[in-house]
């Protein structure tokens, strides 16, 4: 009798700690939003949908995402959406480090013109001194950040020339995105920069409204840049765009710690798969990316080091300028870690 007694005891144990995350669980959201700029067609909502699905794999169901590319839930308006993540409007985000620069100043770090030469520096900073910092500051504001993704260098498109040096971009209507710092950039080598949501370029350059655009290449072949009269692809790699896997706080408050520590996990998975896929075909050691453009019918134009440094004169002026509303710590930082970056 008494051991039966022991091993009720046990057992009822047992169930009251396995119902503990259970009944915590019965108040989770049955699915949370995450806003994307991009689909799953592009390494950006590819990098989110694994992200997704190792979540809810590893969580057993307890907790479900649902992608809304085309920052859908901010009725397309990329520069609203770190607002609405600390106002709950959206539960989880893969966000650009450009459209939340309107909020987040020092995230303008990344978009100063030339200040990243290659992959090795882009590394060094997201994954040393500065991109913990940063994360700190995004922290500070209210949303919880996770793990660091991956744009990629973003390059310059149109649909009348070559572009080999500055003088080549006076006239030219050009897609922007939301920042500031880019119409300081564009409108100092004489072109004719336009502010745009994406959800608006594609068919601005149908049109004829604006002559290009400048995005990252697996963006060019994934919305098939090509056929909106995108003939002449520059080389210039004049900034690149990390990416941040981040959650409301309100809502990382609500998950147990366990599952917090599980999103957390596969945030950092799925980002190391994000930026292999952001990668992909444009590194030194695969360029296929560059030959399936080139085959389309598209002139690329890769610069040559004295054309390349015109372009880096020819924005100094700029970078000067926005070193100081970046903050001239963070930047003098972030120039001593890519100095000292691995090659």
């Amino acid at each position: 009798m008494k051991l039966r007694t022991l091993l009720a005891a046990a057992a009822c144990s047992v169930a009251a700690l396995t119902a503990i995350p259970t009944a915590m669980a019965a108040n989770y959201k049955s699915e949370y939003k995450v806003s994307l700029v991009l689909g799953t067609a592009f390494p950006w909502g590819k990098g989110a949908e694994i992200w997704a699905d190792k979540v809810r794999e590893r969580t057993d169901g307890r907790i479900n995402f649902k992608l809304y590319p085309g920052v859908s839930l901010v009725q397309g308006d990329q520069t609203r959406e770190f607002t609405a993540i600390r106002q709950g409007l959206i539960d989880v985000a893969v966000g650009s480090t450009i459209n939340w620069s309107p909020q987040i100043r020092q995230m303008n770090l990344f978009s100063l013109p030339f200040l990243l030469p290659d992959y090795a520096a882009i590394d060094a900073l997201i994954h040393g001194e500065v991109g913990k910092q940063l994360l700190e500051v995004v922290e500070k504001a209210g949303v919880v950040p996770l793990a660091w993704g991956e744009n990629g260098y973003r390059q310059l498109s149109n649909s009348k020339h070559e572009i080999k040096s500055p003088e080549d971009l006076k006239g030219l209507k050009l897609r922007v995105v939301g920042s500031p710092l880019f119409m300081d950039v564009f409108n100092t080598l004489g072109a004719n920069p336009t502010q745009m949501s994406w959800a608006d370029t594609q068919p601005a350059l149908a049109s004829g409204a604006v002559d290009g655009q400048e995005n990252p290449l697996s963006i060019f072949t994934a919305a098939k840049l090509h056929t909106v009269s995108q003939k002449y692809l520059t080389l210039w790699n004049y900034v690149a765009d990390p990416l941040i896997f981040v959650v409301n706080r309100q809502v990382w408050e609500s998950w147990t710690k366990e599952d917090q520590e599980i999103v957390r996990q596969a945030a950092i998975d799925a980002a190391k798969e994000q930026i292999v896929l952001a990668r992909k075909g444009v590194t030194d050691e695969d360029s296929s990316l560059l030959k399936e453009i080139s085959d389309l019918g598209v002139t690329v134009t890769q610069l040559t080091p004295e054309q390349h440094k015109a372009f880096v004169d020819a924005t100094r002026p700029v970078f000067e300028k926005w070193r100081k509303t970046v903050g001239e710590d963070l930047v003098d930082q972030a120039l001593k870690d890519i100095e000292n970056r691995k090659k």
